[in-house]
């Protein structure tokens, strides 16, 4: 039996280690369109990785994978993350869990990974070709009927392959017209869109804030939980540490709003209004709190308090973008309408998102192969049979945290058992 892989990134070196441990005997070849292996594996988490997640604040996967949370919630019954921790430990990648809840190799170095999986590839027998794109994929009946198909693998400058079966995991694409050559055989696209990407904001006063973190967690801070960012007028928003930048704003709550908003944002050109709660609180907590701040230090100067533990560049902002050339004053100067106009600023300050990012930084792309076109307990193909997908080319994507990894192992971990048990079938 033979099997191809299409695309050497983490789902794929995953089916092909986890083939070859559960079918020694299977011929495995590994497809790669480029010079380099494991790219995003090399950059991810800074460079160090984040392979999982605890999932232990996690309550509904829907929260975690804006794309794909049922099928996942199905599919980590057989590989959750509590296999893919005990997986890398028992490969000699030791690690560990940060207070954040992402786990990280102890190594803090992603080429821990990288090094695991060439090591269990090149031990395994696993055949690698770089520098091989595949162009087409065809089916080929057997016997005159269409039950043990073969399939052919198409390359532009090399003579055609034919094999048993095919697991594509090319992960995500920024175009439709690159997944042309799967939805000819019938499969549904869902049009990818970036996720997972900061905002470009055009506010001279708050990027000169660049440098700037707001992390309650971070500042041990029990008065206020996460930064809360939304989309006015959508049910669009997230919470966590937010980063201002010299083009706008990035941050854990940044990137997860830009994955909740993905298709909405890429609707509207990415162009939209921004609020941001820089407290987690609602205006009444907030009205309340500086009520009973202020009466305790009725004599200071505004510019000296520090609501919320913020970070005093961020207050002295927030302070006179609310209540212009306030700073010397004291609370007792303050009206009812004044503490009014610095409870909104503090619960809803308003931006434009003027665009992405000016760089490409996202990692993640959403859409891909419609989770209709496949099926869920295998992750085969309905519409070509031994042809099986896993990673990101599915429409399936997760936040920022580890979560984009684990669909990659859990998806992974399914299409290379529902080959191998199909392999013990036809043998």
């Amino acid at each position: 039996m033979k099997t191809a892989i299409v695309g050497g990134g983490a789902a794929g070196f995953f089916i092909a280690i986890q083939l070859k441990e559960r079918c020694p005997q299977m011929e495995v070849t590994l497809f790669e369109r480029s010079s380099h292996l494991l790219r995003k594996v090399k950059v991810s988490g800074g460079g160090r990785c984040n392979c999982t997640n605890t999932f232990a604040d996690v309550t509904d996967l829907s929260a975690v994978y804006p794309r794909g949370h049922r099928l996942m919630k199905r599919l980590m019954k057989g590989f959750s993350q509590h296999d893919t921790y005990a997986w890398f430990e028992r490969h000699d990648v030791p690690l560990i869990v940060q207070p954040d809840q992402c786990v990280f190799p102890a190594a803090q170095d992603s080429q821990a990974v990288i090094d695991c999986f060439l090591h269990l590839a090149n031990s395994l027998g696993v055949r690698i070709r770089t520098g091989c794109p595949v162009s087409a994929i065809t089916p080929v009946s057997a016997g005159g009927g269409f039950s043990s198909p073969t399939l052919t693998l198409s390359f532009p400058d090399a003579p055609a392959e034919t094999f048993d079966f095919v697991a594509v995991t090319t992960g995500g694409q920024p175009r439709a017209e690159n997944l042309r050559w799967l939805s000819d055989l019938g499969h549904e696209i869902e049009s990818p869109v970036p996720s997972l990407f900061s905002f470009s904001v055009e506010d001279p006063a708050l990027r000169a804030l660049m440098g700037t973190v707001v992390d309650h967690d971070a500042n041990h801070t029990a008065e206020a939980p996460h930064v809360t960012v939304f989309l006015p007028g959508t049910k669009f928003r997230a919470s966590g540490a937010i980063l201002i930048t010299h083009w706008g704003l990035s941050g854990p709550a940044i990137l997860r709003l830009s994955s909740y908003a993905a298709r909405y944002l890429a609707e509207h050109n990415y162009c939209a209004p921004l609020a941001i709660n820089w407290t987690g609180h609602n205006e009444e907590q907030v009205r309340q709190y500086l009520t009973d701040l202020f009466a305790r230090h009725p004599q200071r100067q505004l510019s000296t308090f520090r609501p919320y533990n913020l970070p005093a560049r961020l207050w002295a902002f927030l302070l006179d973008k609310s209540l212009p050339n306030s700073s010397r004053l004291t609370p007792l100067a303050l009206s009812k309408k004044s503490i009014n106009r610095l409870v909104s600023q503090l619960t809803s300050d308003s931006y434009t998102i003027a665009s992405r990012a000016p760089f490409r930084d996202e990692f993640v792309t959403c859409g891909g192969i419609a989770l209709t076109a496949i099926n869920p307990s295998t992750l085969e193909s309905r519409h070509c049979p031994h042809l099986f997908f896993a990673g990101e080319v599915l429409d399936i994507d997760g936040v920022t945290g580890g979560f984009n990894f684990q669909a990659a192992w859990t998806t992974a971990y399914t299409a290379a058992a529902a080959i191998a048990q199909r392999t013990r079938k036809d043998e």
